[in-house]
């Protein structure tokens, strides 16, 4: 692992995310399981559950995975890497914004963008959730939240604690109480 590297695949991410912050997990993904090697599913899943506990998601994510890899220097290098394209694209384009919706060859582009972003969400969702739901508890908990979300907005960071605090239940119950799946 070189904190270079770790710097240009967050720079890389930083730089062709578009939407929202669950489209970044799909890049994650590729780049940190499938490509580097560098974490399991199981650790991109802790990442992914500090950055909905905490302010910036983005940015918590992008920093636990980088102290995972990289340590200290790691934890500095991603979220420097991930928001410095960002900075340079706004930097760069914001007199242009306005104009793009405008030309219909733009418009057409960002609509596609915005599909395939929509659609990146769903796959990565179920490619996590293979490693996420491993017993009956989690498919019931996963079941609720799902439920919960769909009948009425709910802020993530309260699914995440009552998550949390029925892991932790389960835990303490002990092993009579899990089914693996």
């Amino acid at each position: 692992m070189s904190l270079a590297k770790l710097f240009l695949i967050f720079a890389k991410v930083g730089a062709v995310v578009f939407g929202s912050g669950y489209v970044l997990l799909a890049f994650l993904r590729a780049d940190f399981v499938g490509g580097t090697h560098w974490l399991t599913e199981a650790q991109l899943l802790d990442a992914v559950a500090a950055g909905q506990v905490a302010p910036g998601p983005v940015f918590t994510t992008a920093t636990f995975i980088s102290c995972v890899v990289g340590g200290p220097l790691g934890a500095a290098v991603a979220p420097l890497g991930i928001f410095l394209p960002s900075f340079v694209f706004v930097a760069a384009n914001g007199p242009l914004s306005p104009l793009l919706r405008l030309s219909p060859l733009a418009a057409t582009f960002l609509d596609g963008v915005n599909v395939s972003a929509a659609g990146v969400i769903p796959v990565v969702g179920v490619q996590l959730a293979r490693t996420a739901l491993v017993d009956v508890t989690t498919v019931l908990l996963a079941a609720a939240g799902f439920v919960a979300l769909v009948r009425q907005p709910v802020n993530s960071a309260w699914l995440v604690a009552a998550g949390a605090l029925v892991g932790l239940a389960h835990v303490w119950l002990g092993p009579s109480t899990r089914q693996r799946l």
